[in-house]
């Protein structure tokens, strides 16, 4: 377990316009093809995270230069389809799940042997759902007992097109299979009972891959070029999510969040949090990166306990978290089901939620998929809550502290620089009551 610890206590109301980090699933993916185009491509808006510069430096490692003339911006010296080479030695994803499942696609079909590790958390999340449809497409890929990282991946398979049915409603299994379907003879199909998020699909076509894709199917085929295009980044939605929830439940509050990504297949919470009473109001729309993006006001308001529809569930996989602490604050009962994912990232969410929240007096019963919550309009209590070193539930916890009756220490809060970096700062700058302890 990690030191790093914050505190957090009730806070003042959340005022201020704020631009939160850019999207860490599209700075994964730009970096990826501009890696594999032909050409320069320069990207806005990335993410300074570790999750994300972690891809980075794998890339770096297997003969691609990158260029940083300022935070946030990289350069990226395309090799081309076939330019990659073989790094000497493993690759380190960090505590990246998106790097780790995407990258096991793209190094399939390489000519070179390559071996793709994590940390802790990382080598405990299960990698079958990606290894298993690769090997039926061609792959060799050996993995520890139980099919956890790291992944030892055998370079020059011949790969060959397949026709998936997606049942896990992963967006991380689908571009995993549409990477390495670049490299695939014929043609690589990924159906989805439930549309998840289209970054993969929405990239490739900015980079110039033929693709057809709508909600719930994505169709490619191998055998030809990405060209450089220049990507800016939409800032982050799971990140905005916090503080869509923090100034829904703090009265007083009144924030603008900027050139937030507005992704449909991401944006679940939103949806959400409107069905529960709340007041954010969309404006501003544009496109930036292949991506919708709008500004977001969200204003206090009084939210009310729903049955969440199981069909905003995957697209607010990331947000949940966040969510039950604003179901934590809503008069009456929220109903979560549908949501195994929850299970298996960074921790297990569920369950480490829970009894976080019931450590502050919140009246939560766990079920396999999802959670009930009884929530109070008038807060509740103070405490000592862990994160099990996850980003999403350090800063939910952060969240959950400003509508406390006492301190909210969370332990383990080093990798919210996963994702996050700077959260506390900003956090603070709004109007958090939040500190590093």
């Amino acid at each position: 377990m990690n030191d790093m610890a914050w505190i957090a206590a009730p806070g003042a109301p959340l005022r201020g316009h704020v631009q939160v980090p850019g999207d860490k699933s599209v700075s994964h993916r730009a970096i990826m093809l501009a890696a594999l185009a032909d050409g320069t491509s320069r990207i806005e808006g990335f993410l300074e995270g570790e999750d994300a510069r972690a891809t980075e430096a794998i890339f770096r490692r297997m003969g691609v230069s990158i260029e940083t003339p300022a935070p946030g911006v990289r350069v990226v010296h395309g090799v081309g389809i076939d330019g990659l080479r073989a790094a000497d030695g493993a690759l380190d994803c960090g505590n990246a799940g998106t790097g780790m499942r995407l990258l096991a696609g793209l190094l399939a079909g390489q000519a070179f042997d390559s071996t793709l590790v994590g940390d802790a958390s990382l080598s405990k999340r299960p990698m079958r759902r990606v290894t298993e449809p690769l090997a039926r497409m061609g792959a060799r890929i050996d993995t520890d007992a139980g099919g956890l990282p790291p992944l030892r991946v055998h370079g020059g398979q011949r790969l060959t097109g397949i026709e998936f049915d997606n049942t896990l409603a992963s967006a991380q299994v689908k571009s995993c299979l549409l990477l390495a379907g670049l490299y695939a003879d014929g043609e690589t199909v990924v159906h989805e009972s439930r549309p998840t998020r289209d970054y993969t699909e929405r990239m490739l076509a900015a980079f110039g891959w033929p693709i057809d894709f709508a909600p719930g199917i994505a169709r490619i085929t191998g055998g030809h070029r990405l060209r450089a295009t220049d990507v800016r980044v939409p800032a982050d939605f799971s990140s905005a999510a916090f503080f869509l929830v923090a100034a829904s439940i703090v009265p007083g509050s009144d924030l603008l969040l900027r050139r937030v990504g507005m992704n449909p297949r991401r944006t679940g919470l939103l949806h959400v949090l409107r069905l529960m009473g709340a007041d954010i109001v969309e404006s501003d729309a544009g496109e930036e990166g292949g991506e919708p993006v709008a500004d977001l006001r969200v204003r206090h308001a009084a939210l009310r306990g729903i049955d969440v529809p199981e069909q905003h569930v995957p697209d607010m996989i990331d947000e949940f978290p966040a969510l039950f602490v604003a179901a934590a604050c809503a008069s009456g009962t929220t109903r979560v089901t549908g949501a195994h994912e929850l299970r298996v990232k960074e921790s297990d969410r569920i369950a480490t939620m829970a009894s976080g929240l019931r450590t502050l007096g919140v009246d939560i019963e766990e079920v396999d998929d999802g959670a009930t919550i009884t929530g109070s309009a008038g807060g509740f209590g103070g405490g000592h809550v862990e994160s099990h070193g996850d980003h999403r539930i350090a800063m939910s916890f952060a969240v959950a502290g400003q509508r406390a009756r006492g301190e909210v220490r969370i332990g383990d809060t080093a990798n919210v620089s996963t994702s996050f970096p700077g959260f506390l700062t900003l956090a603070q700058s709004m109007g958090c009551a939040l500190r590093a302890d």
